[in-house]
């Protein structure tokens, strides 16, 4: 049964339109169950009833005709109960409701089961016989299987037919205010004309092949790395409103193409294996992408989509299939969408014409996102359902708020965004007015507001915002940018500038955190559970010699400079706080010994797991700051990937446990006048920043974007009410309802518009 699951599954899936996935869909099941009819009553969201929209077995015409509402009959009955209902004689049962138009009336057995597809009822998938008999087990698992196996298949034509149309009839028209989900990455409202943008090259189609010259592959190749590496400048020097620091993102992809990087690897390879160019190229950027996508770290799993870009450049270079669109092909507002958007492809639009991005791929950890904040151009990520290949030419509003899309908007639905538009942009020359000024509540209380940053050009963007240092700086992205483990030279080199951007600001920079699902090429680690396995503190305390050369490469950057400060990832034991306190200072006094005048920086710990929570008072006592790695403290506690779109709405900060966590981490810091900060989403959310400042909170780290805002809140609330209001919201247990309570304190206080938009539509 596994083999026909599977085929019905890939058939349905590569059906063109809705309407033949659900033809295909009940005559496969029809042959497969070996009964009489199949058919498929989908649920019309707007008039909440069941439509028959397609059946093997039944009058064709009442296809389209025929509906029953919620609830109504043995269809309805499932569809409220969510369950199946199997019977043998189905005339009989009290809620059969007989549909003359169907004939059905000389079929005795039903099986009906629901297709669900995230809590949503899509419709109901049943089988009819005319012999009087209960479906076996195994038929009503067969029909349960399939039926969760291509919701997701379902819901995704959905919205691609209502994108498309609004009735199945002939005369099918468009479909107005169509919303499509996904992850907002981008804050901001875009609207425009799609514009559907693809790699011209597919790695995944090369196929193998030998080769008998393999210096005229080698020539071939480096050919392409030249064209490629030509073409990324180019896009670059297209992207003018950049600043040269973010411009920097395409350097990193040019330095990947250098022959200590990716291309000697290829070259290897045509060397070796007397592998054609393609196949070679083929393999060792597929080999780097499946290292990527295993990583847990968001940020770093991201660099899957940029090495595959890459990779995929260089393959249109090797093939000669570069063709951009001419620039007169995009429009004035052009929302760029794609299946999997990446940095390059955004340089491809002339100058001014984009508005908006959409990708069905991605988070908001990619490239993408990184420069699409840096642009200020609203981006949407993730969208799983969206009709990519439908979607050209179409009108569309991207709310980057709240991760919405709306297709074919209406005057109504366009004239309320673009007062969105207006009313944001006056906020936003608003807040300009504060950028140098304290983040003070005007009872006087001081917080300090840094950033995040991964890379220089996070750094250079958040001065702009008035960040007051960094609160987390990530050293793992150097070390992926190798192939093996980077110099202390050059980690020096590299931390340095880190430094000297923020002097005299603090920088914060956590110590190397791979191990596990983040196993670096030449560090390869298997294991079967990454998530709680060799990672973080562990892997360096096991290896003192990396642990030593990069705190010494930090110390050496920050001679003269004096605003470095060291912090130790995924700690869960104070045995690890002292072995790693032990080699920071032996590394300190090595470094005198050589005559390097480079001072003892503060050593701060991250509390990420629950482990370490219970252990917050201990660790105050023996550290000079803790920070909270609010992300990931959440989902510990919650057991919850928030990057996982089934379960990522159980994913909440203001979950009683985090809150119940956060304030206990924050007591019992203050107890031993140890400094406190959170780095994270929710210190970059008003509404929880407000709370973590009731809390005691001394400085939140936060993603330059959101600073603004932040600031703007703590400078228009004093502490007594964030106290009272914190106290109010500990003692309640639901998640939904401790937002809704913050945010209708903040909307009082006139402060609603710091938390984002009203959009009524």
């Amino acid at each position: 049964m596994l083999n026909v699951l599977r085929n019905i599954v890939q058939e349905v899936n590569g059906a063109k339109d809705l309407e033949s996935a659900l033809h295909i869909l009940v005559a496969r099941v029809q042959q497969a169950m070996k009964t009489e009819v199949c058919s498929v009553y989908a649920m019309d969201q707007e008039n909440r009833r069941f439509t028959l929209r397609a059946t093997k077995g039944l009058n064709q015409e009442a296809v389209g005709n025929v509906s029953l509402s919620l609830g109504e009959g043995l269809v309805g009955l499932v569809a409220v109960r969510e369950e199946p209902i199997n019977l043998d004689d189905a005339a009989s049962h009290p809620r059969y409701r007989y549909l003359s138009e169907t004939g059905e009336e000389r079929y005795n057995s039903f099986l009906g089961v629901p297709i669900i597809h995230h809590k949503r009822i899509l419709g109901v998938l049943v089988v009819q016989q005319s012999a009087r008999r209960k479906f076996d087990e195994s038929e009503e698992a067969f029909m349960v299987t399939m039926s969760a196996q291509l919701a997701a298949v379902l819901s995704h034509a959905e919205a691609a037919e209502l994108v498309l149309e609004s009735d199945h009839s002939k005369d099918s028209k468009i479909k107005h205010d169509v919303i499509i989900k996904g992850a907002p990455a981008s804050p901001g409202i875009a609207i425009g004309t799609v514009v559907v943008l693809s790699p011209t090259a597919d790695l995944y189609d090369v196929p193998d092949r030998n080769t008998e010259n393999v210096e005229e592959e080698i020539h071939r190749f480096q050919s392409a790395i030249e064209g490629a590496r030509a073409q990324i400048k180019q896009v670059g020097e297209k992207l003018a409103d950049l600043r040269p620091e973010e411009q920097a993102l395409f350097d990193v992809y040019i330095r990947m193409l250098d022959d200590d990087a990716l291309g000697s690897e290829v070259v290897r390879r045509i060397s070796e294996n007397k592998q054609w160019a393609q196949g070679a190229l083929r393999d060792v950027i597929l080999e780097y992408v499946a290292h990527f996508d295993k990583m847990d770290d968001a940020y770093l799993r991201e660099r899957a989509t940029d090495i595959k870009d890459l990779g995929t450049r260089v393959l249109a270079q090797l093939q000669d299939t570069i063709e951009l669109l001419p620039e007169q092909n995009f429009p004035d507002n052009t929302i760029l969408v794609s299946e999997e958007l990446t940095p390059s492809m955004l340089g491809e639009v002339p100058e001014n014409k984009l508005v908006g991005l959409v990708s069905a791929k991605g988070s908001a950890n990619s490239h993408v996102a990184i420069l699409a904040r840096a642009m200020g151009v609203p981006t949407l990520m993730g969208a799983a359902d969206l009709p990519v290949k439908q979607m050209e030419g179409i009108e569309l509003v991207v709310d980057g708020y709240r991760g919405r899309l709306y297709t074919h908007p209406s005057q109504k639905v366009r004239d309320q965004f673009q007062a969105i538009v207006e009313e944001e942009n006056a906020l936003v020359e608003g807040l300009e007015a504060i950028k140098d000024l304290p983040a003070e509540t005007p009872d006087g209380h001081r917080l300090s507001l840094c950033v995040n940053t991964g890379l220089i050009t996070d750094a250079l963007r958040s001065l702009d915002r008035g960040a007051e240092g960094v609160g987390l700086y990530r050293t793992e992205v150097p070390f992926m940018m190798k192939e093996r483990f980077p110099s202390e030279t050059e980690q020096e080199s590299i931390y340095r500038k880190q430094l000297e951007t923020f002097a005299p600001q603090p920088v914060t920079m956590r110590t190397l955190d791979i191990g596990g699902d983040k196993a670096l090429t030449y560090f390869p680690i298997e294991e079967d559970n990454p998530f709680l396995g060799w990672r973080g503190i562990r892997v360096t305390l096991d290896h003192p010699e990396i642990f030593l050369l990069q705190v010494r490469a930090m110390l050496k950057a920050s001679v003269g400079l004096d605003n470095l400060k060291i912090m130790l990832p995924m700690i869960t034991s104070v045995s690890e706080v002292e072995e790693a306190q032990h080699l920071i200072y032996r590394a300190h006094q090595e470094l005198l010994d050589e005559g390097v005048a480079v001072t003892m920086p503060q050593v701060g710990v991250m509390i990420e797991v629950p482990a370490a929570v219970y252990l917050a008072k201990t660790l105050s006592g023996i550290v000079d700051f803790i920070s909270v790695g609010s992300n990931d403290l959440t989902q510990y506690l919650l057991a919850v990937d928030r990057n996982n779109p089934r379960v990522a709405e159980l994913y909440d900060s203001f979950h009683p446990a985090v809150l119940g966590a956060l304030k206990h981490i924050a007591d019992t810091a203050k107890e031993n006048n140890c400094t406190i900060s959170v780095c994270g989403e929710m210190a970059g959310s008003p509404a929880g920043a407000l709370l973590l400042m009731a809390m005691g909170y001394d400085m939140l780290s936060m993603n330059a974007t959101n600073l603004p805002r932040v600031k703007s809140i703590i400078r228009s609330v004093d502490t007594i009410f964030a106290k009272a209001l914190l106290e109010e919201v500990m003692v309640m247990d639901n998640p939904q309802i401790i937002t809704s309570t913050v945010e209708l304190a903040l909307n009082k206080l006139g402060q609603g518009r710091m938390l984002g938009p009203t959009v009524s539509a």
